[in-house]
């Protein structure tokens, strides 16, 4: 029952999360440590990247058919964040320790969540340094609790007026694109222990469907703030959830 409620979940998740150009990570997350599941890190963890690259590899094809990514702009942000998402998911960290800092990351992200994006305008960011420093800090919470960092990303870049909504879509995709590879690799350097195939392809093939079918529908179909912080309250929720039992 535990494994029918979470493929149901994942599939709507994706859907939801794909139409706004990201990957899903947090709430693949935030259901996962919920204690109803008794499912450890190590089992937690690679599932949420995994169903990631899945999710975003659709969103990330689309928007480079549309144009909408260029390297010459994104390559800033991805030098400094797979290396340190590589660093954050080789890191182990006791089970504990993990869902108290995936409960405060949660927490923070549904305060980005919730944030409003503002109008269209062209990008402030012109020098290089602070796109790594910021592509390398969420690249490195990215692998510690195994989340593809766009939720922290596209508010940033909305908030100092880095481009068009629709290229900080594109480029937060290819964002938890290049991290959840990242983390990956990293945790499979570290020593995968409890990674049951069993359990993960069905969720896998749950978000395929439903990220497929949330890209395509795109977010002209959907009010973004109202899906945007809807999901914010419900992560809100989970996140202090896993404190109540962790802290």
């Amino acid at each position: 029952m535990e494994v029918y409620i979470l493929i149901i979940s994942f599939f709507f998740v994706a859907l939801v999360y794909s139409s706004v150009g990201f990957g899903g990570g947090s709430s693949y997350l935030a259901l996962m440590a919920q204690p109803f599941f008794g499912l450890l890190p190590e089992t937690i963890r690679p599932t949420a990247l995994l169903c990631n690259i899945i999710v975003v590899t659709g969103g990330t094809i689309i928007y480079y058919r549309e144009g909408k990514i260029s390297l010459k702009e994104i390559w800033p942000f991805l030098i400094a964040s797979v290396p340190m998402a590589f660093v954050g998911g080789y890191w182990k960290l006791k089970d504990d320790t993990f869902f108290v800092l995936l409960g405060f990351t949660l927490l923070l992200a549904s305060v980005f969540l919730w944030l409003k994006p503002k109008a269209e305008a062209e990008g402030n960011l012109k020098s290089i340094s602070g796109p790594m420093l910021l592509g390398g800090g969420i690249g490195f919470l990215s692998g510690l609790v195994s989340i593809g960092g766009g939720i922290f990303l596209a508010p940033v870049l909305h908030l100092l007026n880095w481009f068009e909504a629709k290229r900080i879509a594109a480029l937060a995709s290819v964002f938890i694109l290049v991290n959840s590879i990242g983390g990956l690799i990293g945790q499979f350097a570290a020593g995968l222990q409890n990674f049951k195939w069993e359990f993960i392809l069905p969720l896998l093939v749950a978000v395929l469907i439903g990220g497929q079918i949330g890209s395509r529908l795109s977010a002209k179909k959907f009010n973004t703030i109202y899906i945007r912080r809807i999901t914010a309250l419900l992560i809100l929720v989970a996140a202090l959830n896993i404190l109540k039992d962790h802290l």
